[in-house]
């Protein structure tokens, strides 16, 4: 990617779709984080055009090693394009590239946002976050836009539904393909499948919507990150994601993404939205999350295992489990969070 042919071809990609007379490629590096995707810092000088000027911009390009939950560049551009039509705080999609000839992989181009997004950070530096019931409102309010779009959407057709029957029998299908046993996540599952809810609103959902993946500028929510994971489904799977203990980073006493109160963003969300967030509901999807994130992380250790994509990253990701399932028993450890589903019950 850092060679001289790699900065002329994209330059002369930009170039093309930009409408400029040039384009010169003044850096280009790759960025922290993106353990799933990979994230290329693109600063750019244009001459003449719509975009005359100095750009700080980002290149979003496929891993070696593929997550089989994770969209294409193509349909997380088209998801980007969808999400600023419903008003939602995310990066500006620029421009796509399926041709591998340019970079070998397929990328789009989306404008680099100000702030920080490194989760330990943000939720352990005062000093980023203020003011934490407003992080707290504007979280509830771009997750109730976001929640506002509701299928079908002829701009999105590639998107799965995956409601909580679909999530556990797709995380058991994963489970089944492996050579080692693991009878706590088992056990998390079958618990979600016995006290799955009732009935279930769907919607499209980021899936992903956590500290580590919004970014904090000024004391400010910035934009929303990482959208491949997009889907349709249960509206709650992404506030039980949200508050997952999984996803605090240590500051456990701010049910929040280890920033803010649940109080304030719950009023919020269900003042925004009509809907009504009750405890059981949300333990339930809080199960589901941390059922969830056990599955990705030995996705994410196999692609180390592999040999294609070597990274102690990846490999250091298969050592969370443990403490994943400690979270899964204490959460399950005191009876039902909603009354058993019957059959054929799911409002799609």
């Amino acid at each position: 990617m850092t060679d001289d042919s790699t900065r002329k071809r994209l330059a002369e990609f930009i170039r093309e779709l930009s409408g400029a007379d040039d384009v010169t490629i003044t850096r280009l590096e790759r960025m922290s984080g993106g353990a799933v995707q990979q994230n290329w810092a693109v600063d750019a000088r244009v001459t003449n055009g719509e975009y005359a000027g100095e750009h700080e911009w980002v290149l979003r390009m496929d891993a070696p090693a593929s997550v089989a939950e994770s969209l294409t560049r193509q349909e997380e551009f088209r998801v980007l394009q969808a999400m600023h039509e419903a008003k939602v705080l995310a990066p500006v999609p620029l421009w796509l590239c399926t041709d591998t000839g340019v970079t070998g992989r397929s990328f789009f181009l989306m404008e680099r946002l100000p702030g920080i997004a490194a989760g330990h950070k943000v939720a352990r530096d005062p000093r980023l976050v203020s003011d934490r019931s407003r992080i707290a409102r504007e979280l509830a309010a771009n997750l109730a836009r976001i929640h506002d779009v509701k299928p079908p959407q002829p701009a999105l057709p590639f998107l799965s539904t995956s409601l909580a029957r679909d999530n556990i029998a797709h995380y058991r299908a994963y489970l089944d393909t492996l050579q080692e046993s693991y009878p706590v996540l088992e056990w998390g599952l079958r618990w979600c499948e016995r006290h799955r809810p009732e009935r279930e609103e769907t919607t499209f959902i980021h899936r992903d919507y956590r500290t580590g993946n919004y970014l904090v500028s000024d004391g400010r929510i910035a934009g929303i990150l990482d959208w491949e994971f997009a889907a349709f489904g249960n509206p709650f799977e992404d506030i039980g994601w949200l508050f997952a203990k999984c996803w605090r980073f240590g500051q456990h006493e701010y049910d929040v993404g280890g920033v803010a109160d649940a109080a304030d963003f719950i009023q919020e969300y269900e003042m925004l939205t009509g809907r009504t967030l009750d405890a059981a509901t949300l333990r339930y999807w809080q199960i589901m999350a941390h059922v969830r994130w056990a599955v990705i992380a030995l996705q994410q250790r196999e692609r180390h295992r592999s040999g294609i994509e070597p990274s102690l990253e990846l490999a250091l990701t298969g050592h969370l489990i443990s403490d994943l399932e400690l979270e899964i028993l204490t959460l399950t450890a005191d009876g039902a969070a909603t009354t058993p589903a019957t059959e054929d019950d799911t409002v799609r």
